[in-house]
């Protein structure tokens, strides 16, 4: 059995089963199930060790991140097929995520060596004034399943790199690839209770962890719901919340976009990663004037797409994760016929050699953006086309939504390229490409009710994972 870590110690009697998405006869290892005291054991470990860690040399984290991120790296094959097995994404992409991974710990571990303060004069004569940043204390990170290496690194490194200590709790479905990660950063060399797992169900776990008054700060990606719990957890504890939450995307298509460009962005955007992703575009706002052979040229590319057991070359789209966000997925397929949209493409539950959760990629037309399936999170690979008539009205509709993680467009147009990055409502602007990847070392984040919080990723990572203390010195 795979079990917690708590205070450098791999602790655990019981357990659950990790299944595999693309084939629900393998069992890929029996995960502890952290009780209350488990948390608050680490908790505990974790104050304990921040003293320590928080004044540890620039070197020494140096050393701890940049070792993980080297053997992260060297194991990107062996762990990229694990993390296929356990979420369901494809191995191409798989693999990719354990190197951005690495990625990460390394530019962190470079941040280590590069943490600076600031000395200014004082309006006052004789008084020397330094600006410094100081580590918060002990970070609750949680994480959800959709990027379950990427999300953890992301978050972890940064806390590390900064002197905090962590209690990690990674979403209930996919704990192999996060017990990976902390396995490999305690063999890295960090000392007992700088960093902590503990799994299980976010009722008992996360819930002990938002409770407790010695958690200085939480880091969350998951639902706007649960997201909304923690913040208002954290207000009464007083406490620093970042929140990255849902999206609902728009990808704009304007009539004098690249066809082939426009469908290559909008099909990643949409239906890649099994369209498990809060970047993704499941609102695609189409001008009258290309719609039609948009449609025809994404339905041509949908049929080309092989959908099939995310460890099997020539897959292009693995498994939903697992049997409730299937039926959820089918839930809002139907939802999305009640409410007068046409089923153009898919929408199809599959079967496949292996027993698992395949679902064939769903393309709607004749929707409009008050639908359900163009106002909620569907969090599938179903993706709805909102005819409008120019780019005035596909700014408005783009705009047009509770979220505003990213926003994309296809254009050859400078001027509405501009001035539709300046005008977006979202965190993140993509002229050309999918709305769904970015890179590691700038800031990761939406507006509205997509995120709360400083941005994550790169040198922003600071201004959540640190505090600013000002000092007086009369010279």
């Amino acid at each position: 059995m795979f079990k917690n870590c708590i205070a450098g110690e791999w602790i655990g009697s019981e357990g659950g089963e990790n299944i595999n998405p693309s084939d629900t006869d393998d069992v890929i290892g029996v995960f502890a199930k952290a009780t209350r005291e488990d948390v608050l054991d680490a908790i505990s470990a974790a104050k304990a060790a921040f003293p320590a860690w928080s004044r540890s040399g620039p070197l020494v984290r140096h050393a701890v991140l940049r070792k993980a991120a080297d053997e992260i790296l060297a194991r990107k094959d062996e762990l990229g097929a694990l993390l296929a097995r356990e979420e369901g994404k494809t191995l191409p992409e798989a693999v990719g995520e354990v190197v951005r991974a690495s990625q990460i710990f390394d530019f962190f571990a470079g941040e280590a060596l590069r943490l600076a303060g600031e000395t200014v004069p004082s309006v006052r004569p004789g008084i020397a004034v330094d600006v410094t940043r100081e580590p918060l204390g002990v970070i609750g990170i949680i994480t959800p399943w959709n990027f379950p290496i990427a999300i953890p690194a992301w978050k972890i490194a940064p806390a590390l790199c900064y002197g905090n200590t962590v209690v990690f709790k990674p979403a209930d479905l996919v704990p192999a690839s996060s017990w990976a990660i902390v396995d490999i950063l305690q063999r890295a060399g960090l000392p007992a209770g700088v960093l902590n797992l503990v799994m299980g169900r976010g009722s008992l776990v996360g819930q002990a962890i938002i409770d407790s008054p010695d958690i200085a700060a939480i880091t969350f990606t998951g639902s706007t719901p649960t997201g909304k719990k923690i913040a208002a957890a954290s207000v009464e504890h007083n406490r620093r919340f970042q929140l990255e939450m849902g999206g609902k995307n728009p990808m704009v298509v304007l009539d004098d976009a690249d066809l082939g460009v426009a469908v290559e962005a909008a099909v990643n955007s949409a239906f890649f990663s099994t369209g498990q992703r809060c970047t993704a575009s499941s609102r695609l706002i189409v001008t009258e004037g290309i719609h039609d052979r948009f449609v025809a040229a994404m339905s041509e590319r949908l049929a080309s797409l092989v959908v099939d057991n995310a460890l099997k070359p020539g897959t292009h789209i693995g498994p939903v994760v697992d049997e409730g966000q299937l039926q959820q997925d089918l839930d809002y397929i139907g939802i999305g016929r009640s409410e007068g949209a046409r089923l153009h493409f898919g929408g199809r539950r599959l079967e496949r050699e292996t027993k698992g959760y395949y679902l064939e990629p769903a393309l709607f037309t004749e929707a409009t953006n008050d639908m359900r399936i163009s106002r909620e999170e569907i969090f599938g690979p179903v993706a709805a086309v909102i005819r409008v008539k120019d780019y005035d009205e596909a700014l408005s509709v783009a705009n047009d939504t509770p979220f505003g993680l990213s926003a994309g467009i296809a254009t050859q147009s400078l001027k509405h390229a501009t001035h539709f990055k300046r005008n977006a409502e979202a965190g993140m602007v993509m002229v050309n490409l999918p709305t769904a990847g970015v890179d590691f070392h700038v800031p990761f984040g939406g507006r509205k009710a997509s995120s709360f919080g400083p941005r994550e990723q790169g040198r922003y990572a600071a201004e959540f994972f640190t505090t600013v203390k000002t000092g007086y010195t009369l010279a």
